[in-house]
């Protein structure tokens, strides 16, 4: 798995928004996002952006947790609930896995465990080996 985290040391996107990988294991993920200023849209909550944002860091580790590279190619997100302070969290759990495709189901909590957002992808798992620095 060591291999694995230091491949998404190099999300520069997640780094640049805040984004912590805090676990990771086959077929599962689990992110953080401390809520900053520059996370807030027009009406001072947390942009949808940013939301999904930490759920596809979390969807792209467990995809890629078995060390060949898998690429999104579906992505939908519900957002229920609003966030604005604190940390967010994103756990994502595979949900089926063939040679060809997986499907992946991430929800975003706050500190207090509530449900913000619910994240569903798909990915197509390519026969590429996972390279960190890559």
């Amino acid at each position: 798995m060591q291999a694995i985290r230091d491949f998404f040391k190099n999300d520069r996107f997640a780094e640049l928004s805040g984004i912590e990988l805090l676990e990771i294991g086959e077929g599962r993920a689990k992110a953080r996002m401390p809520i900053q200023d520059c996370h807030r849209n027009g009406v001072d909550i947390v942009h949808g952006g940013a939301i999904f944002t930490l759920a596809d860091l979390a969807f792209a580790a467990a995809s890629n947790s078995y060390g060949t590279v898998a690429v999104a190619i579906n992505a939908a997100i519900w957002y229920v609930k609003a966030a604005k302070e604190g940390t967010l969290y994103a756990e994502a759990k595979e949900v089926s896995r063939n040679p060809k495709l997986a499907v992946y189901a991430i929800e975003v909590t706050d500190d207090a465990g509530d449900l913000i957002a619910k994240f569903e992808g798909m990915v197509y798992r390519k026969k590429d080996p996972i390279t960190p620095g890559a």
